[in-house]
């Protein structure tokens, strides 16, 4: 088929990607993969493909270095997929772009102390394919973003800035995140982060709860088990109380 004159070759536009940070607590590949085989269960789309920051601010000093091309495989190996490293110390960015990596200079400021890296503080961005849904997305600072259809096995809906409100079910296989609370006034399946910038006030209600995994500001749980039984498919909140999420009736 004939392309038209004036279509351009490339077009660049603004995208909103959402990537799990990976917090090093050390080098050690031996025990980072002993500890990721135990987060994942041995479940082997755990992640999904979800991109990656690698962050090593909380390296201790002295740590042995970072051996970047065994620590890229092992992420890959449980389907995270590494673009860029925070915190990265001078002696660090040669090696790191070496290997294709990114430098992350935002200013993300010192986590709280006992926050559990999640499989997203803001949780997972999957390598897009055919098959995936575009993200929607609400600009910062503009509110609420409130979705009318059901959320598919493969789509991602991103509230940035603001609440999500659903108001149809939520399948498993999809994703839910907002920077600030998540409301489902259907069933909750699948996949929902809420206060994916680190707000850790926000919370997630939902009028059926049954989801496979949730976040709040990077605190997470996941239910392989199945949801509690006395609150499985029922009205229910979950908000976060120090370092553990809570899960409650909203009757």
């Amino acid at each position: 088929m004939s392309k038209s004159p004036f279509q351009k070759p490339i077009e660049i536009k603004i995208s909103t990607v959402v990537a799990v940070s990976a917090i090093l607590h050390t080098s050690d590949g031996i025990a980072l993969d002993a500890a990721l085989k135990g987060m994942t269960g041995g479940v082997a789309d755990f992640f999904e493909g979800d991109l990656a920051v690698i962050d090593v601010g909380d390296l201790a000093p002295g740590s042995e270095r970072v051996d970047w091309g065994s620590t890229i495989a092992l992420l890959k190996k449980y389907r995270l997929n590494p673009v860029a490293v925070r915190n990265a110390t001078p002696d660090m960015i040669g090696e790191i772009q070496a290997h294709g990596l990114s430098l992350d200079t935002g200013n993300t400021g010192k986590r709280e102390e006992g926050k559990t890296p999640a499989p997203a503080v803001a949780p997972p961005a999957p390598i897009p394919t055919p098959s995936s849904a575009a993200t929607a997305a609400v600009p910062a600072g503009t509110g609420t973003l409130i979705i009318d259809t059901p959320v598919r096995a493969g789509q991602r809906i991103y509230a940035r800035g603001g609440d999500l409100i659903v108001m149809a079910v939520v399948n498993n296989g999809a994703e839910i995140i907002a920077d600030g609370s998540i409301h489902v006034y259907n069933t909750l399946n699948g996949r929902a982060l809420a206060g994916a910038s680190g707000d850790a006030t926000a919370r997630i209600f939902a009028k059926a709860m049954a989801p496979e995994l949730v976040s709040i500001a990077g605190v997470y749980r996941t239910f392989e088990d199945g949801f509690p039984a006395e609150l499985a498919r029922q009205p229910a909140q979950i908000r976060l109380v120090g370092d553990r999420l809570d899960i409650q009736s909203v009757n």
